[in-house]
C-alpha cells in the first residue's frame, strides 16, 4: 500500500516500484490507498481519490500497449450502453433554466453590428419568434457595450424577454459593463487575461506558470464577483482554435488543453463561491470537439463537478455541409446523454440555425427519454479521447476469382448506394449517378465513385441489357450485392450475395457456388450464440442495420456493441453502417439523422463505410450526404474542405455572398481546405485544420494565410478571392476544373 499526492486533472502518471512520477500540473488532490491489480493482461493502479468522497475509484491505464504511463479510464457519460442524460445542476440564464432537468435549449448569436440598435433588435425578435430561448450577441468594446443597455430596455419594450448573453474577447472592462444589463456573460479562457496567441513554444517554472494564473485570477476575479452579486451566468467557452501560448506550451494545441485552459476559469468560480456557470469545448474539427467534452465531463466525474455543458461545432460552414459537421458532433454527444444547450453554427441568417438546431435537441431528447440502448456489456476496445481508427481487412484477392473484388470497398471509407431495377433500363444515367467517369458510354471509377452497390431484386434473366450493364460495373472492381433468395434464383456471375445470421445458422448460404462473396446483415442486438456463426464465415463485409423505427434500441450502443463482439474475437471484417430512412423522412432529419448515428461511431473510428437508403429521396443528395458525412468524420477526402465562420458583429464583409464565390470557385480541390473568417478574433488557430486563410484583417480588406501564418496583409476585397487562388497555384494545390463531357 502506498500514498500520494495526484494532480485533479493529471496528464498522467509513471509507475515506479516504490512510489509514483507526477505529471505537471498545479492543483493537487489527496489520494490514498494505491495498489496494484491486474487490468486485462496488464498490471495497473488503482487509485481513490479522497478530495472527493462521492467518487469511488480512478482506474488507470497504460496509456498505449506496453505503455510505462498509466492514464486514467475514466467515465464520460452516465451509460455506454444506452442514452441516460447526464445529471447536472440548473444554471439559470435571465427567466431560462439549462441543465439535466429542464429541455435542451436552443440558442443562436446575431449577425448585425451591435452599434446599430434597430438592426439587432430586429434580428433578436426574428431569433426568437422562430423559437430559440437564448440570443448571443458580440461585444467588441464600450460603444458597442453601451448599445447593449439601448438593445435591452428596447426588447423590454416590446415585450420580448428572451436572455441575452455577451460575447467577450480580449475585453475584461467591457464584460464588466455589460454584466449591468445582459443575462450571461460568455468568456474566451484563452484570450480573456493572455495575449492573442502569437504560437510561440514557452518554456515555464512552476513559478513562472503560478503567477500567470494569478495574473488571470486578479483579472477574472472582478466579473465572478458582479455576476454573482447580480444573478449573471456565464459560459467559460474554450475554442480549439484560441487557446493560449501558455497552455499550448504545457498541454499542447490539445483536447487536455482545452479543458485545463477552462478548468483554470472554473477553479476561480468555485474559489469565490459562484457555480452558475457553464461548459463549452468547441473546435471545427469535430473529432477534436467530441474528444474535448468526453475529457471534460471525465474531469468533471473525478472532481465531483456537475455543471451544464453548451455544445456546439463552430465554423461548421453552410448547408449541408455545416448541418452534417454540426450533426457529427452534437449528436454524438447526445447519444451518450451529454448536453444542455446547444448551437448549431451556420454560415447563414441567424434564424436559419434555429430549425437544424431543435432537430437535433429532439433526436437527442427522444433518445433520453426512451433511454435508447442494449442490454448491458463490457467495452474494453473503444477509444474515448483519441482517435484510432478499427480498419476492417479489405477484400483481397483470391485464387480462382474471375473478377477484381479488391474495389469494392475503399480504405478511406466506403459509399455503397441502393439501385432499383429501373435505373438499370438507363445505364448511361445510372453510371453518371455513381458518379463514374464515362469514356465512349463505358464507366471507370473516378474519386468520388460508389464503390458498391445493393440490388435488392435482380433483372430477369433474359434481360440481357440490364445484366450487360450490371457486368461493366463488376467489371470496373464495383461490388454487386444482392439478396441470397434473389441470387438463387436469378444468378448474377460475380455478385456478392447478402445474407442474415439466421441463413447462415441454417446453411442456407452452402446452396451458393463455393467461393461466392457473402455479405452479412447484423442488428448489433443479438445473442452472443446468434453471433458465433460469424467466427465460422469468410465474410466480404457486414452491413449493421438497425432497423429505423426501432424505439428502445439505440443504434449506436448496438453497434458498439458488435464492434466489442469483433474486436474480443479478432474478428476483423469490414463494417458499413447501413441505415434505412422511412419515407417522407425530411432532408436535414436524414442528414442530422445519419450524422447523428452513423457519425457517433465514424469519430470513434468505428466502421469502414455507409450505405443510406431513402425511399424517396434524390439519388444524387444521398450519395453527396454519404460522402460529407466520411468527410466530415476526418475519413475520405473527396472536396475541397471549409471551414466558415457562421459570422457576428463583428465580421468585416459580407461572409455569405463572398463564402459562395470562393465555393464556387475553388470546389474541386480534394484534399484542400480553406478557411473563410469574418475577422480574426479567435486567433489564426482556429484555421488549424485549414491550409489556406481568407480573413477579414480591416473594413474592405483581406489577410491571406498559409496554415497559421499570415502571408499577405491588406489585400483589397474585389482581389482577394483571386488572390486567394493565385496563393493556392503558388503553393502547388491547383487543378484547374473538371471540363463537362
Amino acid at each position: 500500500m502506498a500514498a500520494g499526492a495526484v494532480p485533479a486533472s493529471f496528464t498522467g502518471l509513471k509507475s515506479k516500484e516504490n512510489g509514483l512520477g507526477f505529471a505537471k500540473s498545479m492543483n493537487f488532490v489527496k489520494v490514498s490507498d494505491l495498489q496494484r491489480v491486474k487490468f486485462r493482461r496488464t498490471k495497473v493502479s488503482v487509485i481513490r481519490n479522497a478530495a472527493n468522497s462521492g467518487q469511488e475509484t480512478i482506474e488507470l491505464q497504460p496509456a498505449s500497449e506496453g505503455s510505462p504511463l498509466l492514464v486514467p479510464r475514466q467515465k464520460y457519460c452516465e451509460s455506454i450502453h444506452k442514452t441516460v442524460r447526464r445529471k447536472t445542476c440548473t444554471v439559470m440564464v435571465g427567466n431560462v433554466a439549462i441543465g439535466s432537468e429542464h429541455p435542451i435549449r436552443i440558442q443562436t448569436m446575431t449577425t448585425t453590428d451591435t452599434k446599430d440598435v434597430a438592426a439587432t433588435v430586429e434580428q433578436v425578435m426574428k431569433i426568437a419568434d422562430a423559437g430559440a430561448d437564448i440570443v448571443r450577441i458580440t461585444v467588441q468594446g464600450k460603444k458597442e457595450a453601451d448599445a447593449c443597455f439601448e438593445i435591452k430596455n428596447s426588447l423590454v419594450q416590446k415585450n420580448y424577454n428572451i436572455p441575452l448573453v455577451a460575447d467577450i474577447h480580449f475585453a475584461p472592462s467591457v464584460a464588466l459593463r455589460v454584466a449591468d444589463c445582459f443575462d450571461k456573460i460568455r468568456v474566451n479562457p484563452g484570450n480573456f487575461a493572455d495575449r492573442r496567441a502569437q504560437f510561440e513554444q514557452l518554456e515555464y517554472t512552476e513559478d513562472d506558470y503560478q503567477k500567470e494564473l494569478e495574473h488571470i485570477e486578479e483579472v477574472f476575479t472582478p466579473l465572478v464577483e458582479k455576476c454573482k452579486k447580480y444573478g449573471r451566468a456565464m459560459r467559460i467557452g474554450t475554442n480549439h482554435g484560441s487557446l493560449s501560448d501558455r497552455i499550448m506550451s504545457y498541454y499542447g494545441d490539445s483536447p487536455r488543453g482545452m479543458v485545463e485552459s477552462a478548468f483554470e476559469f472554473a477553479r476561480i468560480c468555485r474559489k469565490l463561491d459562484y457555480h452558475n456557470f457553464v461548459f463549452s469545448m468547441k473546435a471545427s474539427n469535430p473529432v477534436v470537439m467530441v474528444q474535448a467534452y468526453r475529457l471534460l465531463v471525465a474531469e468533471m466525474y473525478v472532481q465531483g463537478w456537475d455543471y451544464p455543458l453548451h455544445l456546439g461545432v463552430t465554423e461548421a460552414g453552410e448547408g449541408e455541409d455545416g448541418r452534417m459537421k454540426s450533426a457529427i458532433g452534437i449528436g454524438t454527444l447526445l447519444q451518450d446523454g451529454l448536453g444542455d444547450t446547444i448551437r448549431v453554427s451556420l454560415t447563414e441568417a441567424p434564424e436559419k440555425e434555429i430549425d437544424p438546431c431543435r432537430r437535433l435537441a429532439n433526436l437527442g431528447k427522444r433518445a433520453a427519454a426512451l433511454q435508447q440502448g442494449v442490454a448491458p456489456f463490457e467495452e474494453k476496445h473503444r477509444r474515448y479521447f483519441d482517435f484510432q481508427r478499427r480498419s476492417g481487412e479489405l477484400p483481397a484477392q483470391k485464387e480462382g476469382d474471375e473478377v477484381d473484388y479488391r474495389g469494392v470497398l475503399h480504405r478511406d471509407g466506403s459509399v455503397l448506394m441502393s439501385v432499383s431495377l429501373d435505373q438499370l433500363k438507363t445505364p448511361e444515367l445510372l453510371y453518371r449517378s455513381l458518379a463514374a467517369k464515362l469514356v465512349v458510354g463505358m464507366p471507370f471509377k473516378d474519386l468520388a465513385t460508389i464503390d458498391s452497390i445493393l440490388l435488392r431484386e435482380l433483372p430477369p434473366l433474359d434481360d440481357t441489357d440490364s445484366r450487360l450493364a450490371l457486368k461493366r460495373l463488376v467489371d470496373i472492381s464495383m461490388g454487386v450485392i444482392t439478396p441470397l433468395s434473389e441470387q438463387l434464383t436469378k444468378p448474377l456471375p460475380n455478385a456478392m450475395v447478402l445474407v442474415t445470421l439466421k441463413e447462415l445458422s441454417g446453411g442456407a448460404n452452402k446452396l451458393l457456388p463455393e467461393g461466392t462473396r457473402l455479405v452479412v446483415s447484423v442488428r448489433g442486438d443479438e445473442s452472443q450464440d446468434e453471433l458465433e456463426i460469424l467466427k465460422s464465415t469468410d465474410a466480404t463485409m457486414i452491413l449493421h442495420n438497425l432497423p429505423y423505427t426501432e424505439e428502445k434500441v439505440g443504434r449506436v450502443q448496438a453497434a458498439r456493441r458488435l464492434f466489442e463482439y469483433l474486436s474480443e474475437n479478432s474478428l476483423n471484417f469490414p463494417v458499413i453502417h447501413h441505415i434505412q430512412f422511412p419515407k417522407e423522412t425530411h432532408r436535414d432529419d436524414l442528414v442530422i439523422g445519419a450524422g447523428t448515428n452513423a457519425g457517433a461511431l465514424l469519430v470513434d473510428g468505428l466502421g469502414d463505410g455507409l450505405l443510406l437508403e431513402a425511399p424517396d429521396q434524390d439519388f444524387d443528395f444521398l450519395r453527396n450526404t454519404s460522402f460529407n458525412l466520411l468527410q466530415g468524420c476526418r475519413m475520405r477526402n473527396t472536396k475541397t474542405e471549409y471551414v466558415s465562420c457562421p459570422s457576428c458583429g463583428r465580421t468585416l464583409f459580407d461572409l455569405q455572398e463572398i463564402s459562395a464565390q470562393i465555393r464556387e470557385k475553388t470546389s474541386h480541390l480534394p484534399g484542400v481546405s480553406i478557411a473563410i473568417m469574418g475577422c480574426i478574433v479567435n486567433g489564426p488557430g482556429e484555421m488549424a485544420d485549414a491550409d489556406f486563410g481568407y480573413v477579414g484583417g480591416a473594413p474592405g480588406k483581406i489577410d491571406l494565410y498559409v496554415g497559421k501564418t499570415v502571408v499577405q496583409r491588406g489585400i483589397q476585397m474585389e482581389h482577394a478571392t483571386d488572390a486567394l487562388i493565385q496563393l493556392i497555384k503558388d503553393h502547388g494545390r491547383w487543378v484547374d476544373p473538371p471540363t463537362e463531357e
